[in-house]
C-alpha cells in the first residue's frame, strides 16, 4: 500500500491509526509526502489522476484502488487488520464509536477548520479555494470553542468518549487538538478535562507522530 500524506490533522489520524494497528511504515505501507504548504499536491498530474479533489490523504491499494478521507480510510484498515479494535466490536459498540466521532466532525472539525482558513490560514487558502469573511470565520471559530466545552463536559473525568477504552472517537479528538496547538490555537477556557485526556494520551506510541519532521 501507499498512503498519499502530508502536514495537517487529517493524514496525521490516518498515520496515528496505522501506528495503533501495529503497522509498520515502509513494512506495512509506503508513505509518500506532499508539501501541502506550495500546494504540491493539487499540482502533480500522477496525484489528481488518483484523487481529483487533491486532498490528502490518499490510501493507494495493491491492486490501484484508491481510498481517499481519512475516516473511511481508517474503518478499511480496521477491517484488514482488526486488532486492535478501534471502532467497536459489536453493531452497537460500532454505533457508538461512530456518534461521538461523527459529532466531533460536525460540531468541531467544520468550524474549526473553516475559521482557521478564513483567519490565520488566510494567505494559504485564499489563492486556492472559497473562504469565508474574516468576521464570519471568527464566528466559526467561536461556534467550535462552544463546542469543545461541550466535549470537555461530556469527557468528564474519564480518559475516553466511547467504550471506556481507547477508539477512534479518542483518536480524532487527540490529533485535532494537536493540529490546533501546532497553528498556535489554544484549548478554549473550562476546557481542564480535555487538556487533561490530551496529556494522557500524549503517552501513546502514536503520538509521537505530532513530534516527527516531515
Amino acid at each position: 500500500m501507499k498512503l498519499y500524506s502530508s502536514l495537517g490533522p487529517n493524514p496525521r489520524l490516518v498515520r496515528m491509526f496505522m501506528v495503533e494497528k501495529g503497522l509498520a511504515e515502509g513494512e506495512d505501507f509506503e508513505r509518500v509526502h506532499y508539501d501541502i504548504i506550495t500546494g504540491e499536491n493539487r499540482q502533480d498530474a500522477g496525484y489528481l489522476a488518483k484523487n481529483p479533489l487533491g486532498t490528502i490523504p490518499t490510501l493507494e491499494l495493491d491492486d490501484g484502488t484508491c481510498l481517499t478521507e481519512s475516516w473511511p480510510i481508517c474503518e478499511y484498515v480496521e477491517e484488514m487488520h482488526p486488532e486492535p479494535n478501534l471502532f467497536g466490536e459489536t453493531p452497537v459498540e460500532r454505533a457508538t464509536v461512530r456518534k461521538w466521532a461523527r459529532l466531533f466532525d460536525q460540531e468541531v472539525v467544520v468550524p474549526m477548520t473553516m475559521g482557521f482558513r478564513a483567519g490565520a490560514g488566510r494567505p494559504m487558502f485564499e489563492p486556492r479555494m472559497s473562504v469565508v469573511s474574516p468576521e464570519a470565520g471568527a464566528e466559526l471559530s467561536a461556534m467550535a470553542d462552544e463546542k469543545w466545552r461541550w466535549f470537555d463536559k461530556t469527557l468528564g473525568t474519564s480518559d475516553h468518549f466511547a467504550l471506556g477504552r481507547f477508539t477512534f472517537a479518542d483518536l480524532i479528538v487527540f490529533c485535532f487538538a494537536n493540529f490546533g496547538f501546532t497553528v498556535g490555537w489554544k484549548l478554549p477556557e473550562g476546557t481542564d478535562n480535555l487538556a487533561r485526556f490530551i496529556e494522557t494520551h500524549k503517552c501513546r506510541e502514536s503520538a509521537g507522530i505530532w513530534q516527527q519532521a516531515e
